[in-house]
């Protein structure tokens, strides 16, 4: 999903950040969210997080318009203390709520050197890497986990128990590339691969997975309260909660001193050997870090699956089309 397009158009950040505020727009959102919404996503396409960026639009127009998601959701804190703080989504996407944990975690961080931010009651928060990097970017080193409602079936395999919950660390850097891992944790298979060919030849790596992945549903889910049947009333796609950690690194190192390291770690990585296949060595979050660079540059790849959705949402609300740049 996250491999470039073959086949794309390019589109300016600006054009597809503002086409997309028209479609929220026009779906009932509040202008503000709206273009917060937009913005998250529009950096996720940046990144080439194509999985999380404005592909994902045309699926949430459906949910609000099938009544599963709230459109115009009211985020309110229902528990608070000096180092922690609890936000109920409303039924709304989970990235309003997110973004206020996120900002809120980061300024008591600021202050005590840790705090964390929960959420619960709301969909799908986006990418996981836009709340850590929101405290990267103060300083702060920030992880976000967040997990869905599910219940393990007695009928699949133990590698299923978790589900699929995400997780990010961002880590505060100087001019080297960030360390920034942004991922679910699973192991997709291809189709030429089953499960059992996979298993056989790295059990190692599926039980560590999965042992991230339920302390991640425990996370992300269980303390946020998340439970595995929903409260009476509630909508239906509001079936997430996410777990937000800030920890301000001054508090611990003086911070130019952790930056030059951080710096230095990753230049020396980036002079290893790369994987077989890869034209150079990255460490998580390098990537995006150059993506991001030159999309900003020379516009972001569309593909054609992603703009035939972004289309007939379009038409289904009488907006105009996305028109590419080139």
């Amino acid at each position: 999903m996250n491999v470039p397009p073959k086949e794309f158009v390019r589109v300016s950040p600006d054009r597809l950040r503002s086409f997309t505020v028209e479609l929220f727009r026009k779906a009932g959102m509040p202008d503000a969210d709206a273009r917060l919404l937009a913005d998250l996503l529009v950096a996720s396409d940046l990144r080439g997080v194509r999985s999380h960026g404005t592909w994902q639009a045309p699926g949430y127009l459906s949910y609000f318009r099938e009544g599963k998601l709230n459109v115009r959701p009211q985020v309110r804190i229902v528990q608070d203390t000096e180092a922690t703080a609890v936000l109920d989504g409303d039924g709304g996407l989970g990235y309003f709520p997110a973004f206020r944990a996120a900002q809120m975690a980061v300024q008591r961080a600021k202050r005590l050197g840790v705090a964390v931010g929960l959420t619960r009651n709301h969909g799908h928060i986006g990418a996981a890497g836009h709340y850590a990097r929101i405290a990267s970017a103060a300083d702060c080193i920030g992880m976000c986990i967040s997990s869905a409602r599910y219940s393990p079936s007695p009928e699949y395999c133990v590698w299923q128990a978790a589900g699929c919950p995400p997780i990010c660390i961002a880590i505060p850097h100087g001019n080297a590339p960030p360390i920034a891992p942004d991922m679910g944790l699973y192991i997709y298979t291809r189709e030429q691969q089953t499960f059992e060919d996979l298993f056989s030849k790295m059990p190692d790596a599926f039980f560590k997975i999965l042992g991230l992945a339920a302390a991640c549903r425990a996370l992300g889910g269980m303390l946020a309260g998340i439970h595995a049947e929903p409260a009476p009333g509630a909508f239906e796609g509001a079936n997430q909660g996410s777990f937000i950690l800030a920890v301000d690194v001054a508090k611990f190192i003086p911070l130019d001193e952790f930056k030059r390291h951080v710096d230095a770690y990753v230049t020396a990585a980036q002079n290893m050997k790369p994987f077989p296949g890869c034209d150079r060595a990255e460490l998580p979050g390098g990537l995006e870090w150059r993506l991001e660079r030159d999309y900003a540059r020379d516009g972001i790849p569309i593909g054609r699956q992603h703009q035939a959705g972004l289309d007939a949402a379009a038409a289904q609300l009488g907006v105009a089309k996305l028109t590419p740049d080139k």
